[in-house]
């Protein structure tokens, strides 16, 4: 006893709690300055529709399978601060490497930036930029270009002018001359080509397939998409076990001093941390030229903002208690989370639902940007925007006590659902700049409800020592498998109908659903749990304002059944 005691004065509370908001508020603001406007980029870059979806699908379905194996791994090698200094310090390099890669059209990038050649998603016939898709490469071309050269001006002893070579006419060479650039020509590709093959035989021999030589023939832009994918993978796979092995590691500590509830993974403060990135960097990037550094993109600010508060997020973290909990032989819990939904009727219809949102969401996170680009909206429009959503979402636990009083969280679930479908609706209204923040002040209503209704879902099927695992459930299926999915739907959508069509079918496919929930919320019976830390630590106050008098009397007739068992188990033992 004297030992727990002496631990339990040993850890500082108040201190921890406020190094866990820094580090949270510092990594939100650094994935703001750069996530929301990363698919930006990408179409920035050259990137089309389908293009961005695929690669931020594939970024999301890494952090799903990954995230949770990370977080496990660090924990039973006891590596938990190896994996979070790692991974802050991999993922800030690894990001910049998303700048070195060139745009396909710089021109074109030039005049977007400039305002003078924005336009909305192209047609399914003009999405595809007009490059050439020709075998040969760069290099190739350019080889042939000087040869040909070389050789007109040996024959006619002059550079002036090349006779056009035209492969579909049909009218014969004017003079030997032009015979001998067509024998130039297909000599130079057969050299060419035996050289190709020379070197494609080789490999086959080895039984190794040469990825960088297939790239070479490809057009420039899948050359761009492809190394952006392989760049976000490796990216994601250093970057999704920080979160969850942060939060392992502090409320394994402090259940030391059975503190644990008191984190609840910060708070407010990512929101708040994820509203100064969003704004901050977008206002820092509106103020910059189009160009910077000589050819860099101004965009390229945002993976610079990404990495400096990174570093900062860093030092904090050095200073983080991550002791590992005793209790090491637990089966994951997550399993058992997922057995717990599984048994609940109201739970699966909010999996469901939360599913649904992250479909949604992930449409309005990949090409609401896109959407406002095409209505003349600069950096400084998205990011003030942007952080307006995220502080009305910080905002909804001021009112929830007010609202819960009228509504169930059944019917809160119900509410942020359907905001969310009638803001994508209206996104698909834009007409200026400016248009989209009303829409972004219901933040408070979608998200803010939305979260606030999953985590009393949790607390309603959850048993001791679950309720973190429940949480991160609903998070995975929202968060990470809604918006893989949603990614890849969202990006071909776009490509066939446009974004306006996107938007407005993501927003009646939610309100449909939401008119079908209520229903099915009246007809599954509702679970109620006894929980006993709640009723030791609530004041009769709270309680009479709360609870009803039929849902006390149901709680009193629980407790005298639970304390007569108890009574005669323990006559049977005396016995």
């Amino acid at each position: 006893m004297k030992s727990t005691m002496k631990k339990t004065k040993q850890i500082n509370i108040k201190q921890t709690l406020a190094l866990a908001r820094a580090f949270h508020f510092l990594y939100s603001c650094a994935n703001s300055c750069l996530l929301p406007f990363l698919t930006l980029y990408f179409r920035q870059l050259g990137l089309t529709p389908e293009m961005a979806g695929i690669v931020m699908g594939t970024k999301h379905l890494i952090s799903l399978v990954w995230r949770p194996m990370a977080s496990l791994l660090a924990k039973m090698y006891n590596k938990r601060r190896v994996v979070i200094h790692g991974s802050v310090v991999c993922s800030a390099v690894v990001a910049l490497v998303v700048i070195i890669f060139p745009p396909v059209d710089l021109q074109a990038y030039i005049n977007t930036c400039n305002g003078s050649n924005v336009r909305s998603t192209p047609s399914p016939i003009d999405s595809h930029p007009k490059v050439s898709t020709a075998p040969a490469s760069l290099s190739t071309m350019t080889f042939l270009a000087d040869a040909i050269r070389d050789r007109t001006s040996v024959a006619e002893g002059r550079t002036s002018q090349l006779p056009v070579v035209r492969t579909n006419s049909t009218a014969e060479p004017r003079n030997s001359t032009s015979v001998e650039f067509h024998t130039t020509i297909h000599a130079l590709m057969r050299k060419k080509k035996a050289h190709l093959k020379v070197d494609t035989g080789e490999h086959k021999e080895e039984g190794q397939l040469d990825f960088l030589s297939s790239l070479k023939m490809m057009d420039v832009q899948h050359q761009l998409f492809f190394l952006i994918l392989i760049t976000v993978c490796v990216w994601e796979l250093v970057a999704a076990p920080l979160e969850w092995t942060a939060d392992d590691g502090l409320c394994d500590y402090l259940d030391f001093a059975d503190a644990s509830d008191h984190y609840s993974s910060a708070g407010v403060w990512p929101l708040l941390g994820a509203a100064c990135g969003v704004g901050g960097a977008g206002l820092l990037v509106s103020r910059l030229n189009c160009l910077i550094f000589g050819r860099t993109s101004r965009s390229a600010v945002h993976f610079l903002c990404y990495a400096g508060v990174l570093s900062l997020a860093l030092l904090i973290a050095a200073f983080l208690p991550l002791d590992l909990n005793k209790q090491q032989g637990k089966v994951n819990r997550l399993l058992k989370a997922v057995q717990l939904v599984r048994g609940s009727q109201r739970a699966v219809l909010c999996a469901i639902t939360a599913l649904l949102v992250g479909v949604t969401r992930s449409a309005v996170d990949n090409f609401l940007l896109w959407q406002m680009q095409d209505h003349d909206s600069t950096e400084l429009h998205m990011g003030v925007s942007l952080g307006f959503a995220l502080l009305s979402q910080a905002a909804f636990p001021l009112l929830a006590v007010r609202l819960t009083r009228l509504l169930s969280s059944g019917r809160v679930l119900v509410l942020g659902a359907a905001t969310l479908g009638l803001q994508c609706l209206y996104y698909s209204f834009l007409w200026g700049p400016w248009a989209v923040v009303p829409a972004q002040l219901f933040s408070c209503f979608s998200c803010g409800a939305f979260w606030w209704a999953v985590k009393v879902q949790s607390d309603d099927v959850a048993t001791p020592g679950t309720e973190r695992s429940l949480k991160r459930l609903y998070t995975a299926l929202s968060l990470d498998l809604g918006s893989a999915l949603g990614s890849f739907a969202g990006g071909f959508v776009v490509h066939q109908f446009g974004l306006v069509w996107l938007f407005r079918g993501v927003a009646v496919a939610l309100m449909l659903w939401c008119i079908c929930l209520p229903l099915l919320q009246w007809n599954a019976p509702h679970q109620y749990r006894i929980n006993y830390s709640r009723l030791l630590a609530a004041d009769a106050s709270e309680a009479s304002d709360s609870e009803s008098e039929q849902e006390r009397d149901w709680l009193d007739k629980a407790m005298e059944d639970d304390r007569s068992i108890n009574n005669n188990y323990g006559k049977r033992v005396n016995r």
